[in-house]
């Protein structure tokens, strides 16, 4: 499969609670749903469709998963919430146990093997295996060359602070830009695939 992250992202890098205020305060984190203004279902609504029309499975991080769990459940009856709904998904956690995964169709990997299982289901034959928010888990996907796509939404927003999917190893990461589309509200839906190294 291969892996797929998509996320909404500021203009300085910032990834952190773009859905609503208390999704996740940490560091003081106060621009909880920045990404409204900037949200239209063409452009931006559509990339989302388009990474679920080619998903196999959801791939989540903890705390993104905890959100979305408590979210979509109850959205029942939108095509993209029933798709959300039924589709295999994954949470990474060393704190999770099995009777926490109350979202339909979840699977646990534990934190301690999860580079391991992951690369795993990367081998695995099948469709994408897509992340969304989930920065922690991100990062260490980056990090460990588990990526074959990044899908970033960037938003023409600074938020001064807050968390990142980048990592900062000092490793120099090259990519190349595989297309790209601009909302009304000036969205930059940008797609990104490692490049070989010369």
């Amino acid at each position: 499969m291969r892996i797929v992250i998509t996320e909404f992202i500021s203009l300085d890098g910032v990834v952190q609670a773009p859905g609503g205020q208390g999704e996740d305060d940490d560091g003081g984190f106060a621009h909880g749903g920045w990404s409204h203004p900037f949200f239209d279902p063409e452009v931006v609504g559509g990339s989302f469709t388009e990474a679920m029309e080619n998903a196999q499975a959801l791939l989540f991080g903890r705390r993104t998963w905890q959100t979305m769990a408590a979210a979509w459940p109850g959205r029942a009856g939108d095509p993209f919430a029933d798709r959300m709904n039924s589709i295999p998904k994954y949470v990474v956690s060393g704190t999770l146990g099995e009777s926490d995964l109350t979202w339909n169709n979840t699977t646990h990997i534990d934190g301690d093997r999860a580079v391991a299982r992951i690369r795993e289901l990367q081998e695995a034959e099948g469709g994408d295996l897509v992340v969304m928010g989930s920065p922690t888990l991100v990062r260490t996907l980056l990090a460990e060359g588990l990526v074959d796509e990044l899908r970033l939404m960037v938003m023409p927003v600074l938020l001064g602070g807050g968390k990142s999917i980048f990592p900062m190893d000092g490793a120099l990461r090259t990519l190349e830009l595989v297309s790209t589309t601009i909302s009304p509200a000036g969205v930059h839906v940008c797609t990104y695939r490692p490049a070989p190294m010369a």
